[in-house]
């Protein structure tokens, strides 16, 4: 399936009254950091897969129906009806959408350049290098971290005043608890927590990196409740009907609960040990617990089907022009078989900037940008 960064990485639904009481964001005119920097997967991806030559159709997010709400009512390479979280969070920020896509300025003749900041971000991509394979090319992190480091070495060390200011903001490894969670193969003596620790590790190795070359601010989204998408809602179907209490399925949400508390406790050694330093990490699978508990959604209340549907169950299949779209977009968490609704990914957004603790620590993305 097309790009299926992470599903509904965020999907903070149960903060909406909190959101509309106490507002969120920059006002008008301010901005909270000088620049946003994306990196990940196709939940923040803003149209480099659609400039990848390698990366196969179905990866990429060109379809009509993609921006169908979007104000250019076009595909721009967001897997969304929509904006996307990136878009959301670069708003709250105070710039009008995400940085633009990495590939875009290369496409257009124009040398990489700070200014607002760039989106890395990659459809399909995760913490290890082979995952993605099946589109046939994406940037995986370790590609996104070299071209940043490349950008940097352009701009000298005029740049580093700009990147320790600047928000980075990274939403990346529900590619690989998916591949993970549905292997053909997987060997008798398979080891979970070997397998997370190993992607903990990548995650400590990237922000390292990023640290080295001046980033100090970074928002942190883990991977949600994976299994609660409608394709791996579908794919429990295929296994054995291997739902839990939610009716989602189970392996790839125990995977998503497991990788929260070790990245969690890998972030505070860093923090600890890492000069200047600062984040901020969503429990992206605690809040969708809430939501994805039955009678727990309140708006929106369609929390297992795609808006966009295809032919399969829980309106699964590729969202192109064959697809049927829900006529009220913001009823519905999913937008298609994988990602959320830009009314879903807005509300999101304005829960990571607001939360006081409950499931985004150590502090929000708003006192995040203040710093």
């Amino acid at each position: 399936m097309a790009g299926r960064g992470g599903a509904f990485a965020l999907v903070a639904l149960c903060m909406l009254e909190l959101a509309l009481l106490h507002g969120a964001g920059a006002g008008a005119g301010e901005r909270l950091v000088p620049a946003m920097f994306v990196f990940g997967d196709s939940t923040v991806d803003v149209g480099n897969n659609n400039l990848l030559p390698v990366c196969k159709p179905e990866c990429r997010a060109n379809y009509p129906q993609y921006g169908v709400d979007h104000p250019s009512h076009a595909p721009t390479g967001r897997f969304s009806n929509g904006y996307n979280l990136a878009d959301q969070i670069a708003k709250l920020l105070g710039f009008n959408e995400s940085p633009p896509a990495f590939l875009s300025l290369q496409a257009e003749g124009i040398i990489p350049r700070m200014n607002d900041g760039i989106n890395f971000a990659s459809g399909g991509s995760g913490l290890q290098n082979q995952t993605g394979e099946h589109c046939g090319g994406v940037y995986s992190m370790a590609d996104q971290l070299e071209e940043f480091t490349l950008v940097v070495k352009m701009m000298g060390n005029s740049s580093y005043d700009l990147i320790s200011r600047s928000l980075f903001f990274i939403s990346v490894g529900s590619n690989d608890l998916f591949e993970y969670a549905h292997a053909k193969n997987p060997p008798p003596n398979r080891n979970d927590t070997a397998f997370l620790k190993c992607l903990v590790d990548s995650y400590k190795t990237y922000l390292q990196e990023l640290h080295a070359l001046g980033a100090r601010k970074f928002s942190i989204v883990s991977p949600s409740l994976v299994g609660c998408c409608p394709s791996q809602r579908a794919a429990a179907l295929q296994h054995h009907n291997d739902f839990d209490e939610l009716h989602c399925f189970r392996p790839a949400n125990n995977l998503s609960k497991q990788l929260y508390a070790l990245l969690a406790s890998k972030l505070q050694e860093l923090g600890g040990d890492l000069d200047g330093m600062h984040y901020s990490i969503c429990d992206s699978a605690g809040m969708a617990e809430m939501v994805f508990t039955p009678g727990g959604a309140k708006d929106p209340t369609v929390v297992d089907t795609a808006c966009c549907a295809g032919p399969g169950p829980f309106g699964v299949g590729l969202c192109n022009t064959s697809a049927t779209l829900c006529p009220n977009r913001t009823n519905f968490v999913f937008w298609d078989s994988f990602h959320p609704t830009e009314y879903a990914s807005g509300l999101a957004a304005s829960a990571l900037f607001i939360d006081n603790g409950k499931f985004v620590r150590p502090i929000n993305v708003g006192q995040l940008a203040a710093l």
